[in-house]
């Protein structure tokens, strides 16, 4: 089973080629050869999550200045530079140094090489896909611009060559969402988690995204309205019974098999969550609120799990102990669609050379290894309150993790590591855990994780990914550090 996205993928992508208008009328039919040839490259795009807008090819200055224009009202997220033959960098010099968004070259010439002996200069140009590359790396370069990366290969039967399309195609959602999103904000930081404290300024500055102040009354007002039995409630119900297993205990005496009392508040809250984030026009959520003890605030502010991990799961990242730099994070990891679970480090099996990584919520649950699991828990470790608990283990194989710790300077930094989840057991309390196993060993790898600065959470997701969330921070101007898997 699968939580279905409501957050569709999103990117606006530009597109144009260059070449050189000299070569026009000294050979006959090369202009139409290279536009057959821009038309193979954009239909690249065609079943990926992207809107495109054609800009054509641009051959001599003047038409890179009339085109800028063009370019600024798309509001693009990225732009791909097809290179379709030579052609002087002054199709590319005014455009790169006005425009504040990822550049990507793409040299993708039509054959593997060229048949030698009976080669001619047509068939040269067709194929000089990259000759003019190092003139427009070096011309951003003095424009005190990024270099732009460079996509190399063949035009047809590439798979290579395709994957770094998509990947980039992937950059481009995630930057689309983080520069528009509602993220909002509201309680304070759990008490003395001095790692958790974030400038909501410093976030827009970085990301782009706005940060919603929110009050815990904002979401009580649509939870009061819900009665039980009611439509809504009841359907959030069938929904939740319908995606978990509800087992007995096991071995936790805090734990008990999901009361239906717990299951109604629940569902209550899930539903409450889903109007207020209508309401708001929000895209994820970063809280942390307590209530007075016995009050119906109390209830419903700790009770967001279940809900939180349906949303995330969604598309709509929702992150506990106010941690507003997870939740993006989690949004960077959804975007890319490989997940993006709320975790942080639980005890080391030293027998396996695993550590457990874990939380007890929000997850996003098309990650879990099997039916994910909620319990009732008699008290939350560390915080006030009592209710359901999502439990599950991650799909065994490849895993990402991204941190975002701050700087002295205030700056953010992302933190990234690949490993892998492992088969084996996890405690049966009502919160998630998974064993990862990273190289070169536990303890070499938790040091090197540790001597980079994180916060204390981070998200989790499927898959290796560290390479193209680290194009993803070159993109924002972020120092970004890979966790090394030498010994």
């Amino acid at each position: 089973m699968k939580i279905e996205r409501r957050k569709p993928l999103a990117a606006n992508i530009g597109v144009f080629g260059v070449g050189l208008d000299t070569y026009w009328h000294q050979f006959d039919g090369l202009y139409d050869d290279l536009c057959a040839k821009q038309n193979v490259f954009l239909k690249k795009l065609e079943p990926l999550p992207v809107k495109v807008t054609d800009f054509g090819i641009i051959d001599n200055a003047e038409k890179a200045y009339a085109v800028l224009p063009k370019l600024k009202a798309a509001d693009l997220d990225l732009l791909f530079v097809d290179m379709l033959t030579y052609a002087t960098s002054a199709t590319f010099g005014a455009i790169v140094r006005e425009m504040n968004i990822p550049i990507v070259l793409v040299a993708l010439q039509p054959l593997e090489a060229m048949d030698y002996a009976n080669a001619k200069i047509y068939t040269q140009l067709c194929n000089d896909d990259f000759c003019s590359v190092p003139e427009f790396t070096g011309v951003a370069a003095r424009m005190g611009k990024p270099v732009p990366p460079v996509i190399l290969g063949m035009l047809e039967n590439d798979a290579q060559a395709d994957a770094e399309i998509a990947e980039w195609c992937r950059v481009a959602n995630v930057l689309h969402d983080l520069k528009r999103a509602r993220i909002g904000h509201f309680g304070r930081c759990l008490e003395a988690m001095l790692d958790m404290h974030t400038d909501p300024t410093a976030v827009t500055a970085a990301f782009g995204c706005h940060v919603v102040q929110c009050e815990a009354e904002d979401i009580l007002k649509h939870f009061k309205k819900l009665s039980v039995g009611a439509p809504e409630v009841e359907k959030m119900k069938e929904r939740i019974l319908g995606f978990f297993d509800t087992p007995d205990p096991v071995s936790d005496p805090l734990t008990q098999k999901l009361t239906e009392s717990d299951l109604l508040v629940a569902a209550r809250a899930a539903v409450a969550l889903e109007m207020f984030i209508a309401d708001k026009k929000l895209d994820g959520l970063a809280y942390y609120y307590e209530g007075e003890e016995g009050s119906e605030m109390r209830q419903l502010v700790t009770n967001f799990i279940v809900g939180n991990s349906l949303l995330t799961s969604a598309g709509f990242p929702m992150c506990g102990e106010y941690d507003l730099k997870t939740c993006l994070a989690m949004m960077i990891m959804d975007r890319l669609d490989i997940g993006g679970s709320f975790a942080e480090f639980h005890p080391i099996d030293f027998a396996r050379g695993t550590v457990l990584v874990g939380h007890d919520g929000p997850h996003h649950l098309n990650i879990a290894e099997g039916k994910p699991v909620l319990r009732s828990l008699k008290k939350y470790h560390g915080k006030p309150g009592t209710g359901a608990g999502v439990e599950f283990n991650l799909k065994v194989g490849a895993i990402t993790m991204l941190g975002i710790g701050v700087k002295t300077d205030g700056k953010f930094k992302l933190i990234v590591a690949e490993g892998e989840s492992v088969a084996g057991p996890i405690p049966p309390t009502g919160n998630t855990n998974t064993h990862g196993k990273f190289a070169p060993d536990v303890r070499t790898f938790l040091r090197r994780w540790c001597a980079e600065g994180p916060t204390h959470h981070f998200a989790l997701g499927v898959g290796h990914k560290a390479e193209t969330i680290r194009k993803i921070g070159e993109c924002l101007g972020l120092e970004t550090v890979v966790i090394p898997q030498d010994k």
